[in-house]
């Protein structure tokens, strides 16, 4: 994949990237280092393979939504202080105290929230060629979480993570099996069934021995155009 958007973009632009900055979603922190290595790896070999010395600097960083830890407002009456439901204000950031003593990671609420308690999002830099400063970072995250195209407001983490979700949806639906009204899937095995997952992640496994056709070539006038979305 990332040869085939280095060579995208080359086309696209008449030059390489000068670096590159790799937001990853779901990632236990039991996997960062494995998850580092293989991944931080291929995007080398991926480099390598457009041209034999070309080695742009990498940051790497991992974002996390499902954990624990809430942010409020010391003085929950100053306004100036929270937003019109109580949560904190959108471009909060917390890199001290409740975050790791010697690792570079921080925790960024910039979305408004609209109902409950906001939850920011946990980012943990786990390789970092580019030396950003942590309030560079920061603000570049912040910022891209702006830019999302399906909103005209801030999200909770930062769209690169959202394409991708919307992208690897759209795959599953061409990959898996027949859906059918009731939520089941058809695994296309005589007197078998797959019921769809209703966890958040809306995941479905497809069983052994289950033939799962290829996915479609993309015609080139869609190539360029985020369709998913």
């Amino acid at each position: 994949m990332i040869k085939e958007l280095l060579i995208s973009f080359r086309r696209n632009t008449g030059h390489k990237p000068e670096r590159i900055i790799f937001y990853r979603d779901g990632v236990s922190e039991g996997q960062f280092y494995q998850v580092l290595l293989y991944e931080l790896d291929a995007i080398r070999k991926a480099c390598a393979s457009l041209e034999p010395n070309y080695q742009p600097p990498v940051t790497f960083v991992v974002v996390q939504k499902r954990h624990h830890t809430r942010l409020f407002a010391n003085n929950h009456q100053d306004r100036n202080a929270t937003d019109r439901s109580g949560n904190i204000l959108p471009g909060t950031v917390v890199d001290s105290k409740i975050c790791h003593p010697t690792e570079f990671d921080f925790y960024l609420c910039s979305h408004a929230g609209i109902q409950g308690t906001s939850r920011p999002a946990h980012y943990h830099v786990l390789w970092d060629e580019n030396k950003f400063t942590a309030d560079g970072l920061q603000s570049l995250t912040n910022n891209l979480c702006y830019t999302y195209a399906r909103c005209t407001r801030s999200v909770s983490i930062v769209p690169p993570a959202y394409y991708a979700h919307l992208a690897a949806f759209r795959a599953r639906f061409y990959m898996e099996p027949e859906t059918s009204d009731s939520g089941s899937l058809s695994s296309g095995v005589p007197g078998s069934r797959m019921t769809a997952a209703s966890s958040g992640s809306r995941s479905t496994r497809v069983p052994a021995g289950t033939t799962v056709r290829p996915l479609p070539a993309l015609k080139e006038n869609v190539k360029r155009v985020m369709f998913y979305c």
